[in-house]
């Protein structure tokens, strides 16, 4: 019995705007301080109604085989069950908090 595939939704900010996309594989990166986000999911176009948002996204994401997302930028990342809509929102422009990082300690 073939297990299904994870889906993630990933929220993360960019230039003061929410971004919320669907991938199928999130993982730190060997670069320091970023995430890996691959195979991003983007709904069928097979209906009448087209969402500007995801469209908008989709065409941003166009040819994109992997991006990087600085890790400070990520507000969530879920697993679910099935993909949704790709979005982009304003930020609500709360306040903002550092989360805490270490880096790599020096050994006496």
């Amino acid at each position: 019995m073939k297990q299904p595939k994870a889906i993630y939704r990933v929220s993360f900010i960019n230039q003061d705007k929410v971004y919320e996309v669907y991938c199928e594989q999130v993982y730190q990166s060997d670069l320091y301080g970023f995430i890996e986000i691959e195979e991003l999911i983007f709904g069928e176009r097979s209906q009448l109604l087209v969402d500007p948002g995801e469209e908008r996204l989709k065409k941003e994401f166009s040819g994109v085989k992997r991006s990087f997302i600085p890790m400070h930028s990520i507000t969530r990342i879920d697993e679910v069950e099935q993909e949704g809509v790709a979005k982009i929102s304003e930020s609500k422009g709360g306040p903002v908090i550092a989360f805490p990082a270490s880096g790599p300690s020096k050994r006496p």
